[in-house]
């Protein structure tokens, strides 16, 4: 697949909200995250699986397109200058889906650059939908030991997760994420260790980036009020039971340097895919409103690299001026034709990676 053919065209999208509307059946089984995680290392590694917990994030993407953009921007200014009547009709009407990056220097994408006003002018997201209106949720089905309408429930409470994790503006800005944590079943140890240690060591597996998106204040602030984002809902019977809601959602956050009268817009997009299972409370230990983290999993562009902070850190053009790209090979972060799993295996071992836009 070439990189201008790695976004979902607008048609094909349309196309799966219409199909998934009916749900899926071929959500994951297992209902332990401890079970689901070792089994997958089991399937698709040859060697002895690890500890348990892969809630770990995969290598999160430095961004070399900021280099391709930062050049660009340096031979578009030459040109302003040399023959102003050359660069007419490169910016358009700032709202270009951007879902193919052009290699033409006539009339490059990279130099539609964001601003205050359109943070997501010349990236994909300019055509995607507000906070959780980006979310296609399937229609409920009775399924395990939930009826239908317990089902819709059970939707509908997911993408309040969601939203309550991702999308929650005190969250954002830093905040614990309460509402988000009411909703995680508080019988669940190894989740409930986790979510104890995040905030106050936020290192390795305890990052609370793997299911949170954080921003500190006294570096950062978010621009405007709106989270770009696309992705998908999808549902079945897990074992004993347990409906098994899947989430697989990419979020764009434009921000910029929390200094008065910052203009140059940053974004950091996030793609996350979590397993919620609802269990029955016949056969589980559980709390009503409540499910279990069966995995989630985390891929970030332009939100650090290196031991986490708890925080997303985006860069900036004077940061990047002082570090090379990733030594990971090149990702499109826009492009959700891979899966998540896929995602990981091509990461491979490099601390960071290379995406080709933001």
């Amino acid at each position: 697949m070439g990189k201008d053919e790695a976004s979902i065209p607008d048609e094909e999208w349309e196309r799966f909200l219409r199909e998934a509307e009916a749900g899926t059946q071929g959500a994951p089984q297992e209902p332990s995250a401890r079970a689901r995680m070792a089994g997958r290392r089991l399937r698709e590694e040859t060697g002895p699986p690890g500890g348990w917990r892969t809630h770990q994030p995969p290598r999160r993407r430095r961004v070399k397109a900021w280099y391709v953009a930062g050049l660009l921007l340096a031979v578009g200014l030459l040109v302003v200058a040399l023959d102003p009547g050359r660069v007419v009709g490169w910016f358009g009407d700032g709202n270009g889906d951007g879902d193919g990056v052009s290699a033409s220097l006539a009339a490059p994408p990279s130099l539609q650059l964001p601003t205050p006003e359109q943070p997501f002018r010349g990236s994909p997201a300019a055509q995607w939908d507000d906070g959780t209106a980006g979310i296609s949720v399937p229609r409920a089905r009775a399924t395990g030991w939930m009826t239908k309408g317990q089902v819709a429930q059970a939707l509908d409470q997911s993408v309040d997760f969601l939203a309550a994790s991702s999308l929650d503006p005190d969250v954002l800005r830093g905040e614990r994420p309460k509402r988000a944590i009411a909703l995680i079943n508080p019988h669940q140890r190894d989740v409930q260790d986790y979510l104890s240690t995040a905030f106050r060591d936020p290192r390795g597996k305890n990052d609370p980036l793997l299911l949170f998106s954080r921003f500190a204040q006294t570096k950062v602030r978010l621009v405007g009020d709106v989270v770009k984002t696309r992705g998908w809902i999808t549902f079945g019977e897990g074992k004993r039971g347990a409906v098994e809601v899947t989430s697989d959602v990419t979020y764009v956050y434009p921000v910029v340097r929390a200094v008065p009268g910052s203009e140059e817009v940053a974004r950091t997009i996030v793609r996350r895919e979590t397993v919620m299972s609802w269990d029955d409370p016949a056969k589980v230990v559980t709390e009503p409103g409540t499910f279990s983290l069966a995995s989630y999993k985390v891929d970030s562009t332009n939100g650090g690299c290196g031991d986490s902070t708890g925080y997303f850190t985006p860069e900036f053009t004077a940061d990047r001026a002082v570090k090379g790209p990733g030594s990971g090979p090149e990702e499109d972060p826009y492009d959700r034709t891979t899966s998540m799993d896929a995602r990981m295996r091509e990461a491979g071992p490099a601390e960071c990676g290379t995406a080709t836009r933001t």
